[in-house]
């Protein structure tokens, strides 16, 4: 027997992984103006005083921390607290739950 999914099943997958299709293009186009943008402030710098202060940087430290941010988020890279944590965590509530319900 074969199974089969309900339409809502699909459904729901397909948005999921539009969603996160959605959240991979954000991230690609945040590095690119990240690219473009801190290039352009990086010849400015240099064309203004010859890297005599490179303040540019701090621009791109400071936006390469939210981009470092947006990565882990887009591409669950957290280590500690990543999608198979969250399972794990539910599960363990719901069993502990359910034992301290059979002794009541």
């Amino acid at each position: 027997m074969q199974y089969l999914e309900s339409n809502d099943s699909r459904e729901n997958k397909y948005l999921r992984a539009k969603e996160r299709v959605e959240e991979v293009k954000k991230f690609y186009t945040s590095l690119v103006s990240y690219v473009v943008v801190i290039s352009f402030l990086g010849g400015l710098n240099y064309y203004l005083d010859e890297w005599g202060y490179p303040w540019f940087l701090w621009a791109a430290f400071g936006w390469g921390i939210g981009l470092i941010f947006q990565a882990i988020k887009t591409f669950g890279l957290s280590p500690f607290f990543g999608k198979n944590w969250e399972e794990r965590k539910i599960r363990e509530y719901m069993e502990e739950e359910e034992t301290q319900n059979r002794w009541e």
